[in-house]
């Protein structure tokens, strides 16, 4: 299927590794012109060598969590001559249970979960605005749907994000910007592993016991690969999704089972 990106110029955010690195690939794979973003300048060179053969990739190294995010957009947009298709993206915030929280750490979350995306939309809506094709697509995950336990921060959080898509969604439609939000299951990640391993140690199991318990939990019985859910982000960010916004998809091989 010809998503026609070829041509279109995007931002993806925290694309180092992960779904992010996977939303990049499927892009530059679809011919769009990318801006890879992340704070590791390092991991960051390393993931735009490795797709450079494929199509236009640039490297930002910027903390997205903090006022740079704007600076960030800012810059891809000035290498790219514009701006057409914008990936929200982030590692999520910390686990915790409400004891566990503090002011400073919902500060910090809030920071990076639901301020980052705000400065990253505001900084792309002018480019976006001027696009024939602008797209914002944000990555965030099935605790919007059903939450998850000890993800206090992102089970709370992430739902405003949701509403400033959702809010957005409204807003932008009539200069033809599409917002949605895609939500992953349980993706064979670094985050996923981090999260095991923080099970692990509070329930004293081995993080292997925590993985195997969480595919059982799942009906297609194993975690999402970063490419499957590269696939639908790629999709929204193209011209066959235009008439598609303000929605919520789970990409979770049916672990969420209530019906909206």
């Amino acid at each position: 299927m010809d998503l026609s990106l070829a041509g279109s110029r995007a931002f993806v955010a925290a694309s180092s590794a992960g779904i992010g690195y996977a939303c990049a690939e499927a892009l530059v794979g679809e011919g769009a012109r990318v801006v890879l973003c992340a704070r590791s300048a390092a991991r960051l060179e390393a993931a735009r060598a490795a797709l450079a053969a494929r199509g236009e990739v640039h490297a930002l190294a910027f903390d997205l969590n903090g006022p740079d995010a704007a600076r960030a957009v800012t810059e891809a947009a000035a290498l790219l001559g514009g701006l057409d298709v914008l990936v929200v993206n982030g590692g999520g915030p910390p686990p915790g249970t409400f004891g566990d929280l503090d002011d400073t750490a919902w500060s910090a979350a809030a920071e990076g979960t639901l301020v980052g995306p705000v400065r990253m939309i505001r900084a792309a809506l002018p480019h976006l605005r001027a696009s024939a094709r602008g797209r914002i697509v944000i990555i965030e995950s099935t605790s919007v749907k059903q939450p998850i336990e000890t993800l206090l921060l992102s089970n709370s959080l992430r739902l405003g994000v949701v509403g400033l898509a959702k809010s957005l969604a409204t807003e932008l439609a009539p200069a033809g910007v599409t917002v949605n939000v895609v939500c992953p299951g349980m993706t064979d990640t670094e985050r996923l592993q981090e999260l095991n391993r923080a099970v692990a140690a509070r329930t004293g199991r081995i993080p292997e016991e925590v993985a195997a318990e969480r595919a059982r939990s799942i009906p297609m019985g194993r975690l999402a690969r970063p490419a499957e859910i590269a696939a639908m982000v790629a999709f929204l960010a193209g011209a066959r999704a235009g008439y598609v916004t303000g929605t919520v998809i789970a990409v979770d091989g049916g672990l969420v089972r209530y019906p909206l």
